[in-house]
């Protein structure tokens, strides 16, 4: 169905074309010639030829070559050109991993940072920006400031009384990473310290973060299917001070596509309610975070967890052994880091010869991350085909987790031509012009005269992700041109070394 679509919108667009005809001599850097229009804006792909000049789109229409001069050309016949994708939710570090290969075979041209309450610096962001750039990244980058690192330079990192003078030097510090350009504030309610922030403190915050046009995004305070909708309440309650935003929804423990609808539709009548909440997702059922995600409230530090194995522990093994099995059992979590990487925790243990409950009171809720496989396929999927509902990676160049290399491809492999439950306009726009305009960033996302040119140029048909948990750094296919900032960073298979992408600030 969708490669017969496809093929008709080419055929459409060379008959109507679109725009006028260039007519100059001024020399362009490149000539994105003859393909298929997405513009990032969700509307109608066209027909249409591309010049950029430096870093930016110079013109959009239908061309003679014979009029112009240019330094490259480009043949796109039959192949979609669209914006870059912007990834909400994403991990790395610019200074040690600035190649990014990861996104850049995905399509991704732009990532945020800081996610999760955790800021790429403790100091200022200007320094750390100064050094990013230094760097010289492949791709663009944006960062939030994080709760968390705000708490801990506040000396909030244990659960303890919260004073004025705590919540002022939290708001001065999120005011100094504001003004150097971070694009909101980012939460870690299920992780130390944010798990420990009551409302107070995060009205206070989200009231600074809303008089600089910022925006709240929360990891929000649990996830499971029975307090979904208390999590999207309390960050709702945010969103009288600030535009608010559920990172990378899910619902653990759910099942089926009427339980997503019931949580989609949930947002929206916030929104019908004035308040500006957005979300995005990853097209995978299984997560990516520490093993303390299965300790008590009481145990997820490596203090609390040392006192309760020496006062408590008879009451730790009970609640692990619980929680170990609602989550659907040891063989359910597979490590992603340290000794026992690339096991599941069954197997890890059963190489020690201990029980799973035994390795886990052995290692601790700082022990290690893994992939936990606590959410539903059918669930899920209803989620990230929300035509108002954005795609993330919420991975990494390092992540042992397959969503860090083929989350954007396989939103347009599986959804958009395998099922044919997304048209490609609407997928290109989740990934990229609805991105831009929640998280406020200027000039990119979406193909017009004057932005910065981050362009993909694709057959849909050919894209593939090839990550696996089994081999989760597999890079995605089919992007046969990935350019950022004008320059080209991949071409076919083979990526330039051009690093080109710049710091984008607020």
């Amino acid at each position: 169905m969708f490669r017969n679509n496809f093929i008709l919108a080419i055929l459409i667009g060379l008959v109507i074309g679109f725009g006028t005809t260039v007519a100059t001599q001024n020399p362009y850097d490149v000539h994105i010639k003859g393909g298929l229009v997405i513009d990032g804006t969700g509307e109608k792909a066209y027909e249409a030829d591309i010049l950029i000049k430096a870093d930016s789109i110079a013109f959009i229409g239908m061309i003679n070559a014979n009029t112009i001069h240019a330094e490259k050309t480009i043949d796109a016949a039959g192949k979609v050109i669209s914006p870059g994708f912007i990834d909400v939710h994403a991990h790395g570090n610019p200074l040690s991993t600035p190649e990014f290969q990861n996104f850049l075979a995905m399509g991704v041209t732009t990532i945020l940072l800081g996610q999760d309450g955790s800021c790429p610096t403790n100091a200022s962001l200007e320094n750390w920006f100064n050094r990013v750039q230094e760097a010289q990244p492949a791709i663009n980058i944006a960062t939030l400031a994080g709760h968390g690192t705000l708490r801990r330079n506040a000396g909030l990192e244990k659960n303890t009384v919260v004073h004025e003078r705590n919540l002022e030097a939290m708001e001065e510090q999120l005011k100094a990473k504001l003004n150097d350009g971070a694009f909101g504030l980012s939460l870690g309610l299920e992780y130390v310290p944010g798990l420990y922030a009551e409302a107070q403190e995060l009205e206070r915050l989200a009231k600074v973060t809303g008089a600089y046009d910022g925006i709240v995004m929360s990891h929000m305070r649990n996830e499971d299917d029975s307090r979904i909708l208390a999590s999207l309440e309390e960050l709702a309650g945010l969103g009288k001070y600030s535009k608010v935003h559920a990172s990378h929804l899910k619902v653990v423990y759910g099942k089926g596509a009427e339980r997503a609808r019931e949580i989609l539709n949930q947002l929206r009548t916030y929104q019908d309610n004035g308040i500006d909440i957005t979300a995005d997702t990853y097209p995978y059922a299984a997560s990516f975070t520490g093993i303390g995600i299965v300790f008590p409230g009481w145990a997820k530090t490596e203090e609390e967890w040392k006192q309760a194995m020496n006062e408590n522990p008879g009451i730790l093994r009970e609640y692990l052994t619980s929680k170990v099995e609602q989550r659907n059992g040891p063989e359910a979590i597979l490590f992603g880091t340290g000794k026992y990487a690339g096991k599941t925790l069954k197997e890890a243990a059963a190489s020690e010869g201990i029980s799973p409950v035994d390795l886990l009171l052995e290692i601790g809720p700082g022990g290690a991350s893994a992939a936990h496989f606590v959410m539903n396929g059918a669930l899920q999927d209803e989620i990230a085909v929300a035509i108002d509902i954005m795609i993330s990676s919420d991975g990494s160049p390092t992540m042992r987790h397959p969503r860090g290399y083929g989350s954007f491809a396989k939103v347009i492999h599986k959804y958009v031509v395998e099922e044919d439950r997304l048209p490609l306009e609407k997928a290109v726009y989740k990934m990229s012009g609805l991105p831009a305009k929640t998280l406020g960033i200027t000039h990119r996302g979406t193909l017009a005269v004057g932005n910065k040119a981050d362009i993909l140029i694709f057959n849909p048909n050919e894209i593939k992700d090839r990550a696996t948990f089994e081999s989760p750094h597999e890079l995605a296919a089919g992007f046969h041109w990935v350019i950022v900032n004008g320059k080209v960073a991949k071409e076919g298979d083979v990526f330039s070394g051009d690093r080109n992408g710049s710091v984008l600030r607020k």
